[in-house]
């Protein structure tokens, strides 16, 4: 059984998650939380797999509820949900090493389907907002040549880096490069060991705070 912790500030919200989440067998819906604060301490109390975090709410956002949570339960996984698709505070939670983000429109069988993927060890993330994100850090990326960090990732490795940093799915990867998905998997896992990371996303934050996507697919 996957538990679910949902963190908003809107009653109406978290009531419709909870109807959309508990219809399916693997999910239970054990908390709610009205603000950042409020979201710690359910998850000091409860400890779910998952938690779904708001970010602009009163009395402690969710940046701040998620830097403290993932401090003291690493293994918690955060999807942030928020009504902006380019919001600041959403890149700041993913670089704090929350599993991906959604929007708050999301149709109910992809915010259960990435519940279950979250649960699974994956990162949540549509192809379009993959996309987008990229495009991003694409924009912000620094146009000085900055030294290379000694990454110890093999040439295998950094192939999957500058792939999944053109907004590619680890199924797109796989194809891309001609190998099963579970190797796909399996080099993620690597590089994440490598260079300290949680998730598939900061791998992309990474690659483009140190200058190392040499050319995005994004247009």
């Amino acid at each position: 059984m996957i538990t679910v912790l949902i963190a908003d500030d809107q009653q109406v919200v978290r009531q419709g998650f909870e109807l959309f989440l508990t219809d399916h067998p693997r999910i239970e819906v054990v908390g709610h939380a009205a603000s950042g604060f409020e979201a710690l301490q359910q998850v000091r109390l409860l400890q779910p797999d998952v938690v779904l975090m708001d970010i602009r709410m009163p009395h402690g956002d969710g940046l701040t509820a998620t830097f403290e949570v993932l401090k003291e339960f690493p293994k918690t996984r955060i999807i942030v949900v928020t009504t902006f698709d380019l919001d600041e505070y959403v890149f700041g939670a993913l670089d704090l090493g929350a599993v991906g983000f959604l929007l708050k429109d999301t149709d109910p069988d992809d915010l259960v389907d990435a519940v279950i993927a979250a649960a699974d060890g994956g990162s949540v993330l549509s192809p379009k907002l993959t996309r987008r994100m990229v495009a991003e850090f694409a924009r912000r990326k620094p146009s000085a040549p900055v030294e290379f960090p000694d990454h110890g990732l093999s040439i295998r490795e950094m192939e999957v880096v500058q792939l999944l940093s053109s907004g590619l799915g680890n199924g797109e990867v796989a194809d891309a490069m001609k190998l099963e998905l579970s190797t796909v998997k399996s080099h993620i896992g690597n590089i994440c060991r490598k260079l300290d990371v949680r998730t598939r996303v900061q791998i992309v934050i990474w690659a483009y705070r140190n200058n190392m996507v040499r050319d995005s697919r994004v247009r």
